[in-house]
């Protein structure tokens, strides 16, 4: 897609979405009560900050050794029978599952929550070769349903209202009304529980591949990637290849932090360690494990030394939770599988700086998403430095050449004080700029009046009274 139709589309939507009161409201119930869980649990750390530090740390030094902690792992899963691909993009990853999904002679594919694989449109490429694709994260099943993608990293159809939901299974399952959550939780459940049993493959993301072990560690709240990876014959697990850590030790420390940084809760209910496919004398597990280790730019962003440690990111989304811009036009204005901070981060890196560069302008540059980052990922100025990358790059001739005007006058104060009598010019011929098509603010004044400039400056004004004749003092009167 071309960088107007996309930087247009988002537009389109993020406008739409932020003039819809029901939606906002749905958000602040939502978010409302995860800051009261979040902080109720991080005030359980003995020093929460410390704890970010010792994170940021781990990941760091997984980033940096990244080819020796891949190897490592590769060998070790390998060893217990997992075959190991090594996938420099979505076509290659794709294409791989597939094949080994027509060998095995696989109908019925059953998927747990994995945003990788929403990324390179696995599900889509499934059943483009036949293959019956069935999400069993709840949330996931619902969008999936409604034939929309994620709203969230964490919360897929956070989005939705009770009623929604139940509009859309009796629509698409025939069943009946549902008020309550454990009803809805049900009828979901009927459907799964005989895709389960039939599936013949399991695919699963990662949130951790583990070096020192060669294992995968799962992290969920329902179960359903337990039953996902153990009862198919056939487990494919897609790992991006950031994914990996030193250390089984370091999941001690991870694993709680995701929990309180994505959803509250001092541990997440499910914590799967796999290392393999099923072991001669084990009663069950897959036949076939296989694992899809996933590039597809990843080492575009590790080139990069300045923003690096976006590869550190455990996909929490608490960087989304606390973004004001997420919070007010949605997950699905984005139109990428990453939203939010992050996904503003490194989208641009993933599919296309120009293209893309629209999202690192969504942005108040407040900081939230940093200070709340749970590995410490600098990301309010990460999005700055997208910023001047896309104009240092083939950005528009009027907009490059508008930020050098503007970086001219800001480090000359002599050009800064000629500018001022300009500014209070401008607001008295606001109504004619506003229509004017070369408008640099048409976005800002589309919706917001111009602040009206004062009659003169503060240093104008100083400058006034520095100079005027001293008051006479009134006991000498």
């Amino acid at each position: 897609m071309s960088a107007p139709a996309t930087s247009a589309q988002f537009h389109r939507d993020a406008g739409r979405v932020a003039h819809d009161l029901r939606h906002r409201e749905l958000m602040q119930k939502a978010l409302g009560g995860y800051y009261l869980k979040r902080d109720e649990q991080k005030a359980k750390y003995t020093d929460w900050q410390q704890a970010r530090t010792a994170a940021a740390g781990i990941k760091y030094e997984a980033v940096n050794h990244l080819d020796r902690h891949l190897v490592e792992f590769a060998e070790k899963i390998a060893a217990r029978g997992a075959k190991v691909f090594w996938a420099s993009d979505g076509a290659e990853a794709t294409a791989y599952i597939c094949r080994v999904a027509r060998e095995g002679g696989v109908k019925t594919v059953i998927k747990s929550k994995t945003m990788t694989g929403e990324e390179i449109h696995l599900a889509q490429a499934l059943e483009q070769a036949g293959h019956e694709v069935v999400e069993s994260d709840l949330g996931e099943f619902i969008v999936q349903l409604r034939e929309e993608p994620p709203y969230h990293l964490v919360f897929p159809s956070m989005h939705l209202t009770r009623g929604e939901i139940s509009e859309t299974f009796e629509r698409k399952l025939g069943s009946p009304h549902a008020g309550t959550p454990e009803e809805l939780t049900m009828i979901a459940r009927g459907v799964m529980r005989r895709k389960f049993c039939a599936a013949d493959m399991g695919i699963s993301g990662a949130n951790f591949a583990v070096a020192e072990t060669g294992m995968i560690s799962i992290t969920e709240n329902e179960g359903n990637a337990r039953l996902s990876t153990s009862l198919p014959r056939i487990h494919v697990a897609i790992v991006g290849i950031e994914k990996v850590v030193p250390r089984l030790d370091d999941l001690a420390i991870l694993l709680p932090m995701l929990a309180t940084a994505g959803a509250g809760q001092p541990i997440t209910a499910y914590n799967t360690m796999l290392g393999g496919p099923r072991q001669p004398g084990e009663i069950d597990g897959p036949e076939e494990m296989h694992i899809v280790l996933l590039d597809n730019q990843r080492t575009r962003i590790l080139a990069d030394p300045e923003q690096r440690d976006a590869l550190h990111c455990i996909r929490c989304g608490a960087c989304l939770n606390v973004c004001p811009i997420f919070k007010n036009v949605g997950g699905h204005a984005y139109g990428t599988t990453y939203q939010g901070p992050i996904g503003s981060v490194i989208t641009p890196h993933l599919r296309g700086l120009q293209n893309w560069k629209h999202l690192s302008a969504a942005s108040t540059l407040c900081g939230a998403c940093t200070e709340t980052c749970p590995v410490r990922i600098d990301l309010h100025h990460h999005l700055l430095q997208n910023r001047r990358n896309a104009v240092q790059g083939k950005a528009a001739f009027f907009e490059k050449w508008l930020w050098r005007g503007f970086e001219l006058v800001m480090r000359r104060p002599r050009l800064y004080r000629l500018a001022a009598p300009l500014n209070r010019l401008a607001t008295k011929f606001q109504p004619l700029i506003q229509r004017t098509p070369l408008n640099p603010i048409r976005a800002w004044t589309n919706t917001r009046d111009f602040p009206k400039a004062p009659a003169q400056s503060f240093k104008e004004t100083w400058r006034q009274r520095r100079n005027a004749p001293s008051a006479p003092d009134a006991d000498r009167a």
